[in-house]
């Protein structure tokens, strides 16, 4: 290794970059057999928090770029996991909600999400799991 590639990979954005790269990979991988991909869970779990989101709030929350998301939540209908509604207050306005099915993938789903924070929380002790949120948070 060269003391360029050495100098590269101690770039706080590389080592970030690279983080991200490895839990999504192992998330993905968890996800995988569930049918789901990482941004459809993240869809999910913000529906399951009971808010009603337009679609804009609603991508800027699961992390997805609006036009993916509309074609993201036209698969998610098709494969059952949500249905959209019109909202009573305002008819101009469509509300997303987890179907039945939505709900009972998202129980499962859910358990392989908190099996990798386990595994991620295994690696650092709670004081440091506890310290990496706060600093992530202050970065997002």
């Amino acid at each position: 290794m060269t003391a360029r590639q050495k100098h590269f990979e101690q770039h706080l954005s590389y080592v970030l970059a690279a983080a991200h790269r490895s839990v999504s990979q192992s998330l993905s991988e968890r996800l995988r057999k569930h049918g789901i991909k990482i941004e459809a869970w993240r869809v999910m779990e913000c529906l399951d928090a009971g808010e009603r989101l337009t679609m804009g709030e609603l991508a800027k929350r699961a992390l997805v770029n609006p036009p993916a998301l509309s074609k993201l939540v036209d698969r998610m209908v098709q494969d059952g996991l949500v249905h959209r509604k019109v909202a009573e207050e305002d008819h101009r306005q469509v509300n997303l909600l987890l179907t039945a099915l939505g709900r009972m993938r998202m129980l499962r789903i859910r358990q392989e999400v908190d099996e990798q924070d386990r595994r991620l929380s295994d690696i650092l002790d709670s004081d440091s799991v506890e310290f990496l949120h706060e600093i992530l948070a202050k970065l997002r």
